[in-house]
């Protein structure tokens, strides 16, 4: 006796795989990477902590010169992806935009930076700068960085103004709101939350690449320990020590970023 059935073929979303540059967010519900942030954030700090103790000639001597250059890192980085959320917000309503001249305008800029790498850009806008006036290197090296993560910023908030329902804007606009008062009191306040973290993101990945700008000239982390090198011979141990503290940094952001996104889940099951 034969048995006939129906072969039902289920509709499934696509998978998507979420991978950028920057830094593996421990999130709680990753068990492995949480325990894994820990491990290298420990195992980072004894490390610093035995290289200073046990052998100061030269790691001592190295720690000292560079602190300048982690100042100057931070300043570059806060003031980039400052300059750089104005550039993607303009870019990401740009994309999303009816008017088809803005939509190209915007989309073409996008396409452009993210198809010549980071360096190049840097190349480019800085000698670019240069032929037209002269600015001094840290400010080049903020407008380069902000102009190439623009590009990306406005991709972030492009994802998330098309994440809010429709339905928030046709509410708003029977309440009698206009488009722009829409997007500036509905919409982009909600998709804020979900901006939020992956900027975040683009942020340690930011401070990560300002690494570049020492070719620069800009006397940033990366830059004072090639300095202390050139002078003391001494590269092993500097690049060494120039590697630990950017691990550090890198794993306490990362942290933070894994506070605010869980801070924010958590308010919106509320």
């Amino acid at each position: 006796m034969k048995h006939q059935g129906k072969c039902v073929v289920e509709e499934t979303q696509p998978i998507v795989i979420d991978v950028g540059d920057g830094a593996a967010i421990p999130k709680p519900s990753d068990k492995g990477l949480v325990s894994a942030w820990w491990l290298s954030f420990i195992g980072a700090l004894i490390t610093l902590g035995c290289l200073l103790y046990f052998k100061p000639d030269p790691y001592l001597r190295i720690f000292k010169f560079i602190p300048d250059g982690i100042l100057v890192t931070f300043q570059v980085t806060v003031s980039a992806i400052a300059l750089a959320l104005v550039i993607g917000l303009i870019t990401g309503l740009g994309r999303i935009s009816r008017n088809k001249y803005i939509n190209l305008v915007a989309s073409t800029y996008v396409e452009v930076v993210r198809g010549v790498p980071l360096l190049v850009q840097l190349f480019y806008i800085y000698y670019a700068l240069g032929r037209v006036v002269h600015v001094p290197d840290l400010l080049a090296a903020v407008i380069s960085m902000s102009v190439c993560y623009g590009a990306y910023m406005g991709e972030v908030f492009r994802a998330g103004i098309t994440a809010i329902a429709v339905g928030q804007t046709e509410a708003a606009r029977s309440l009698g709101f206009t488009r722009s008062q829409t997007m500036y009191y509905v919409i982009l306040p909600q998709a804020w939350r979900t901006i939020l973290p992956p900027v975040g993101n683009e942020f340690i990945a930011l401070l990560k690449d300002t690494s570049l700008v020492s070719i620069l000239g800009v006397a940033d982390l990366l830059r004072r320990g090639r300095e202390f090198a050139s002078e003391s011979f001494l590269y092993f141990e500097t690049f060494t020590m120039v590697a630990v503290v950017y691990l550090i940094i890198t794993l306490i952001l990362s942290k933070l970023v894994s506070f605010m996104e869980e801070r924010l889940s958590h308010h919106v099951k509320r």
